[in-house]
């Protein structure tokens, strides 16, 4: 009779292999690497988010080379959708009152769209490091979830995208909904374990433990440039 842990151990080289990049398939998600989560000085600051540039970028630069698309998505948000992901859940994303105190915990136009957005740190703009090109698809969400009430599964699909590679902040919050969602709608995902930040490591930790077991298969920066350079 096999272990329970012989029998997870079985059942992950079978994700492993159902989830390996394929041809013509595979498109790199790139989720929220904003200035708004990375510039220092912005109101929700993720300083590790800075620390994953170097390998998101070195992951779109072998895309591009395999003609893997590479998307990103924006969290923002708008007056014009005052959603819970402003109040009560995210204060930081509401206007700023000329003058006030900004910051972690008050109103600050972090990743504000429209009236009043910023044009500093708490830009909603992609980071300028990771060279996104002209003709690569931004999508802004007004959730966590960045398939909801957006086209981003038109673009995948159009294209002809089963496998995903998935790459962003912030891991337990944006990355975590997104993939999950992926998952739902029978994406082959891949997360790539140094390229995705958030403020707690033990957080990162448990979602890296909830997905290899359900909705995702882990790899690393240097794994998955291996496997794209094989296609």
């Amino acid at each position: 009779m096999p272990t329970t842990n012989e029998i997870h151990l079985a059942n992950q080289s079978r994700i492993d292999e159902l989830h390996r990049c394929q041809p013509a398939q595979t498109a790199l998600l790139v989720i929220d690497m904003q200035r708004g989560f990375l510039d220092p000085g912005a109101a929700l600051e993720v300083p590790e988010g800075r620390r994953i540039i170097p390998n998101i970028r070195r992951l779109t630069d072998v895309c591009r080379q395999k003609y893997v698309p590479v998307l990103f998505t924006q969290f923002v948000y708008s007056t014009s959708v005052p959603c819970l992901r402003g109040d009560p859940f995210g204060i930081e994303h509401l206007p700023a009152d000329e003058g006030g105190p900004t910051g972690f915990g008050r109103a600050s136009r972090n990743c504000l769209i429209g009236p009043g957005a910023d044009d500093g740190p708490n830009s909603a703009d992609v980071v300028a490091e990771l060279g996104r090109l002209a003709d690569e698809l931004v999508v802004g969400g007004h959730t966590y979830d960045k398939f909801y009430g957006t086209p981003l599964d038109l673009a995948l699909r159009s294209q002809g995208v089963q496998y995903l590679l998935i790459t962003g902040v912030v891991t337990d919050v944006c990355v975590n909904a997104t993939l999950m969602s992926a998952a739902s709608r029978n994406y082959r995902v891949t997360a790539v374990t140094d390229g995705v930040a958030t403020l707690w490591p033990e957080l990162q930790q448990a979602c890296f433990a909830i997905w290899k077991r359900k909705f995702a298969r882990l790899r690393t920066t240097d794994e998955v440039v291996k496997e794209l350079n094989a296609l």
